[in-house]
């Protein structure tokens, strides 16, 4: 399962701050598959609850810099994985870039956006992707389209210049650093996850239009993709939960 997913994903090839595929091993043989956005200790008991054998994650664990023992909540959560014999594998950027089924196209997919290309010139695994939509929309309008696909309303910032937007740029996750670029480039709007306190005034000042869409909403559809993909050409089992998280 790692290799079959390592190879589809070109881990091999994408530098990360956190380790690609298998984190915690557990049975050698996956024949059901439990999906998520983050390994949180919910997400793990819904896994037990389903009698999974592996959970597949867009944010796992072992994040660069972070605290190193297994004590208090990754001692248990991984404590869990352990004892009940559950394989966890997390992709981190590579599920972020991949062409088909990465947080990026999907989330274009969803909102109806025309991937045009890479904002960061020459470079195709860029995690920063701009595009436009079929025929411009008011902000009203596009904040609602926002709202209607992610099933949250977006933290919308003004940037008081354009009345319409078609040319839009987006980043999933925490990618709200990315607006310069996007403004330097002459989109309209930019969409990400999150938002800084510098955000509000890039926006404003370089009169492009912000949304925050929450960084778990913009990250919800690419492991949900990769486990339907596994699905579809590989006969697993596999079953998406999707843990609320309002961020």
């Amino acid at each position: 399962m790692e290799t079959l997913l390592n190879v589809f994903l070109k881990t091999h090839v994408i530098k990360d701050y956190c380790p690609n595929g298998m984190q915690v091993e557990g049975t050698s043989n996956v024949k059901k598959i439990v999906t998520g956005v983050t390994a949180c200790q919910e997400l793990i008991d819904e896994a037990i609850s389903h009698t999974a054998d592996a959970i597949l994650v867009h944010h796992g664990y072992f994040w660069r810099g972070e605290p190193e023992p297994l004590k208090g909540m990754k001692f248990r959560r991984i404590k869990a994985l352990i004892e009940n014999n559950i394989n966890l594998y997390a992709y981190h950027l590579p599920l972020d870039v991949h062409p088909e089924v990465g947080n990026n196209t999907q989330l274009a997919a969803l909102l109806e956006i025309d991937i045009k290309g890479s904002m960061e010139d020459g470079n195709p695994q860029s995690v920063a992707i701009w595009g436009e939509m079929s025929k411009p929309m008011s902000v009203t309008a596009f904040t609602a389209h926002i709202q209607q696909r992610l099933h949250r309303m977006p933290l919308y910032i003004d940037g008081r210049i354009f009345n319409d937007i078609k040319r839009v740029g987006w980043s999933s996750g925490g990618g709200q650093g990315f607006i310069d670029l996007a403004a330097s480039k002459g989109l309209h709007a930019f969409i990400s996850g999150e938002v800084s306190e510098r955000t509000t005034f890039s926006a404003r000042e370089q009169g492009i239009h912000y949304f925050g869409a929450g960084h778990h909403a913009t990250e919800r559809y690419g492991v949900k993709a990769l486990g339907e993909w596994l699905s579809s050409n590989h006969g697993i089992d596999v079953t998406f939960i999707d843990i609320d998280n309002p961020v």
